[in-house]
């Protein structure tokens, strides 16, 4: 056997840090859960939140693109035939 040794402490160090983050992580989840369910009972649409979260990370730029290419296609789709669909046999 090879005589390499491995830093137990540090990957034990690395180990626990990353667990305890991940434990943060889950608990911040519940937290956002608990808010999308307080908005929900006063009425508030949830999907529409979580779009409006969704577009307020991307720049400007970015929305504008998609909103431009979306009404492109829908104008496309209005616009067009619908062609055959194959008939199951």
């Amino acid at each position: 056997m090879s005589d390499i040794t491995l830093p137990g402490g540090r990957i034990r160090s690395f180990v626990e840090r990353i667990e305890h983050l991940d434990a943060e992580l889950q608990e911040l989840n519940e937290q956002k859960k608990e808010v999308f369910s307080e908005a929900k009972a006063e009425g508030f649409d949830v999907k529409i939140l979580k779009e409006i979260i969704k577009l307020r990370k991307q720049d400007q730029d970015e929305r504008d693109e998609r909103e431009t290419l979306l009404d492109l296609y829908m104008r496309a789709m209005e616009t067009s035939e619908p062609e055959p669909t194959a008939k199951a046999a």
